[in-house]
């Protein structure tokens, strides 16, 4: 096949294509946007649109496929979403003025991490543009990642390179920036991050990034931005700033300042943990109910719902902080009025963050500005049901707490903004800033003439002919119009004689047609009218614009006061929903709830059918080894336990009648596993690698939730584990002269009944268990966590309620039995061995001990008659077997 011969314009093509190679190129021809060659072919697979050539009828045709330019927006984020680039080639000149080919430029780069339209973005998620960099010779590493949308950003420096890659996967950024050479982990694109490889110069030196930071942000130092002696940051946050510069064409105007990420203030929650307690996510990775985000967001507006899940991925440890946040959630949680009216003002609120970065990169469409202004003029109905002298129902109560007070003290209504665009702006603009109908009547004189001729030209023509008509007295003298004499006046030659200002243009047979003055400069107006219009509004555009800019700073902070309101009222709205309570926080480790759920399961079975649960992780008690069959909701009693230690350090109430919580630094979980084939890892090794991090990383403040530790290998081996595991957990951080309890606050729940002998050897341990009851020869859950161990595991019990064969069950209960019956008969050869032996067959079971004598309270529960037993006696025998046997104080569990 021969090579096509290149027009101008396809040679002018390439020449953008080889600056971006790596883009697929979207290049402006008139109304469309044309793709050609490879691009064309990528781009009209994905999209789905027809793919056809240039050059039909040559040797060698040149693929080409186009999308109209007024849709162009929805189409290039399809190519985002797929993680393609998308550089855009647009006119830069008027094409009635070009002289030969249009100029055109790339204007902008389109990729995953940098996209602005509302059609690429999630209302209420959050999109980053992530860079890392990693110095082996000194051990230590930067992340810095953006918020491209709203122009929010931080950072975090480690010394742990592992550290750096956790956040990513906590983060999940669409894009990640990374030096040449430097390979991340394998996994990382099957969670959608797009990875970009960049030059280590200038996207990662060190002087050009500290070049630009200054420069960008407007600072005398890194000082100031407190990252002068985290160089690893530094570079990280540079190679964001120059990727930007280089895919935007433009510097990025509405970043805000730089804060890095102090560790130290935030309950930390890795990527297993938000995955396992199903944060944000059911574990099968889809969103809807079974997720706590589900049923806590009770947010209104798209910036609330970005806030509330910061604070679910950071919630604080410092308790005044915390108690703070409480305070403002009380008060809309007491106050009905005042949040339903919020609630209601808060509605016609639109992204006033996102709005404001379109708005300031210049990438707003009329539209809007159309919902800013609407969103300004709903911000007096938000502050209404604060005002003092508002109605009953949207009163301002004096008792309000100070979060609350701040926000409304530093209120700014944006009056002057509002009546700008409300005097300047059409109610119903077009979708384009060039095609006119942007202003109202009375913005502008110069408008407003150009506006009477475009839309009432007919009208003007008509006077102008009654004039004509009156002042000479040519009651037949008519107006015509033609493509090669334009407009003219025509007089029959029996109508009178043509005034002296009449110029003739064209004899007819009965007629002449005559041209004045004032009737050329009529056309001319007329036929420049449409054209100057839409030249001028776009000038005015311009302004309105730049005027519009200048109150940037100011709409990111009303944008931030709305969405700090909305959180609040969101979680006060989810509370009173979900009639929780609201949580005591105290610096103390003790962990105290009284009629415990879980949020997200109880929202799906119904509160009615949902049984709460008491839990006591005080005193002496640091771990809770909780057996009981699979079914009864061990797990639940796990999750929700983590669950409400996170919600309440965000500043919500919890699902509980009354809970206590002491604050917690950092939640662990390992709740199931999976494999991880990808990685070459089994599901025993990812238990044992979470393992390992939780024992690696776990402090005494934190909390750990375990569930089957040692179950993916044989039974000494798992056993052993687990026994170890319970041991180091129980261990940690005591000393041996201090009377303060050492230990890291664990629920474990386990299958391995051989560990519920450790309660008594080993300080700290208690045993509980999820309570179950045999009737007729079924199991009933009875979901209720109580004191003591399991009698036995049910597991042949929850086969048959799963549906396993009759036969299966029947035979599975012949060989317990026999098993049962063997560990019964057989002798453990050694004392310590005795503890961890198993029933199952040829592996012995503990020998047996001299029998004990009963407890004379055996002997007197035999002899009651309860059929004689009258509720007062039994609360009186009761009180005398306590007084006699039951010790000073109830135990706790």
């Amino acid at each position: 096949m021969s090579t096509p011969r290149l027009t101008p314009m396809l040679e002018q093509y390439l020449s953008f294509k080889g600056e971006y190679p790596d883009c697929l190129l979207m290049y402006r021809m008139g109304d469309f946007y044309e793709l050609f060659f490879e691009d064309a072919e990528v781009a009209a697979r994905e999209l789905q649109i027809a793919l056809t050539s240039r050059d039909k009828n040559s040797d060698s045709p040149v693929p080409m496929c186009g999308v109209p330019h007024h849709a162009f927006n929805a189409y290039a984020s399809q190519l985002t979403e797929k993680g393609y680039k998308v550089a855009v080639c647009d006119q830069v000149e008027d094409p009635r003025f070009a002289k030969g080919l249009v100029k055109r430029e790339v204007t902008k780069v389109l990729t995953p991490g940098t996209v602005l339209d509302d059609a690429s973005l999630q209302a209420k998620e959050s999109s980053f543009l992530a860079a890392l960099f990693w110095d082996a010779d000194e051990r230590a590493g930067g992340l810095a990642w953006l918020e491209f949308s709203t122009g929010e950003w931080e950072g975090l420096h480690a010394r742990d390179e592992a550290q750096l890659w956790q956040w990513v996967e906590k983060l999940q950024p669409r894009e990640l920036l990374l030096p040449d050479m430097k390979t991340p982990p394998r996994h990382l694109p099957e969670l959608g991050i797009q990875i970009a490889n960049l030059p280590l110069k200038p996207h990662f030196h060190l002087a050009t990034a500290t070049e630009r930071i200054v420069k960008t942000l407007r600072v005398g130092g890194l000082e100031v931005l407190d990252v002068a002696d985290k160089p690893q940051l530094v570079r990280a946050m540079g190679a964001i700033l120059a990727y930007l510069e280089r895919t935007q064409k433009q510097t990025p105007a509405h970043i805000a300042s730089f804060r890095p990420l102090n560790l130290s203030k935030h309950m930390l929650l890795d990527e297993v943990t938000e995955r396992n307690l199903e944060i944000f996510r059911r574990l099968d990775g889809r969103k809807g109910p079974g997720a706590l985000w589900n049923v806590l967001d009770r947010t209104v507006t798209p910036m609330g719902g970005r806030l509330l899940e910061n604070r679910l991925r950071k919630p604080w440890v410092d308790l005044e902080t915390i108690t703070a946040n409480q305070e403002a959630v009380r008060f809309f949680f007491k106050e009905d009025a005042p949040r339903e009216a919020l609630r209601r003002a808060l509605d016609d609120v639109y992204d006033l963050e996102r709005l404001t970065t379109r708005i300031l990169l210049g990438r707003a469409a009329p539209r809007d500005y159309l919902a800013l202004r609407h969103t300004l003029a709903a911000l007096p109905r938000v502050l209404a049901p604060f005002a003092e002298d508002g109605p009953e129902d949207a009163r301002f109560l004096q008792e309000r707490p100070k979060a609350l007070g701040d926000q409304l003290g530093a209120w700014d209504p944006l009056d002057d903004v509002r009546e700008l665009l409300e005097r300047a702006l059409a109610d119903n603009p077009p979708p384009a800033i060039t095609e006119g109908g942007l202003f109202r009547q009375g913005y502008d004189p110069r408008l407003d003439e150009l506006m009477e001729l475009t839309e009432h030209g007919e009208a003007r023509l008509k006077e102008l002919l009654e004039r004509e008509q009156a002042e000479h007295g040519l009651p037949k003298l008519k107006l015509g119009y033609n493509r090669v004499f334009g407009y003219y006046f025509e007089l029959s030659r029996a109508a009178g004689q043509a005034p002296p200002h009449f110029e003739r243009r064209q004899t007819l047979a009965n007629a002449e047609r005559y041209l004045t003055p004032d009737l050329k400069d009529l056309e001319d107006k007329l036929l420049s009218a449409s054209d100057r219009r839409k030249d001028l509004e776009l000038a005015l555009f311009h302004e309105l614009r730049e005027e519009v800019c200048r109150a940037g700073a100011r709409f990111k902070r009303m944008g931030q006061a709305l969405a700090v309101l909305d959180c609040w009222q969101g979680l006060a709205d989810a509370a009173r929903a979900n009639e929780w309570t609201r949580p005591i926080l105290h610096q103390g480790m003790d962990i105290v709830v009284q009629a415990g759920r879980h949020p997200a399961v109880e929202a799906v079975q119904g509160s009615a059918n949902y049984i709460p649960s008491d839990l006591t992780l005080a005193g002496e008690s640091r771990l809770l080894l909780i057996t009981g069959p699979n079914m009864a909701g061990k797990s639940t009693v796990l999750r929700q336990t983590a669950i409400m230690a996170i919600m309440a350090q965000i500043g919500s109430y919890v699902p509980a009648a009354k809970a206590s919580i002491g604050l917690t630094d950092r939640i662990f979980s390992r709740v199931g596993a999976s494999d991880n084939l990808a990685q070459g890892h089994s599901t025993f090794m990812v238990e044992m690698m979470e393992t390992a991090r939780i024992l690696r990383q776990a402090t005494r403040r934190s909390l750990v939730i375990l569930d089957e530790i040692g179950r993916g290998t044989s039974t000494f081996d798992g056993l052993a584990l687990a026994w170890a595991v319970v041991e180091e957990l129980c261990g940690r951080g005591r000393k041996p002269d201090s009377r303060e309890p050492g230990g890291i606050r664990t629920l474990f729940a386990t299958h391995y009944h051989e560990l519920t002998q450790l309660e008594g050897k080993l300080p700290g341990l208690r045993n509980v268990n999820i309570a179950v009851k045999e009737w007729r020869g079924d199991i009933i859950f009875l979901r209720r966590l109580v004191p003591g161990p399991s009698d036995r595991s049910y597991g042949i019990e929850v086969a048959r309620l799963a549906g396993v064969p009759a036969r299966v069950v029947a035979r599975a209960k012949e060989l317990l039995a026999g098993l049962e019956k063997k560990a019964r008969d057989s002798r453990a050869p050694q004392p310590e061995q005795a503890a961890c032996q198993s029933v199952l067959p040829g592996l012995g079971a503990p020998r047996a001990e001299a029998p004990r004598p009963e407890h004379p309270l055996v002997e007197e529960l035999l002899n009651l008659k309860l059929d004689s037993l009258t509720p007062l006696d039994a609360l009186n025998i009761l009180g005398e077997w306590r007084r006699r046997w039951g010790g000073d104080t109830p135990k706790t569990f």
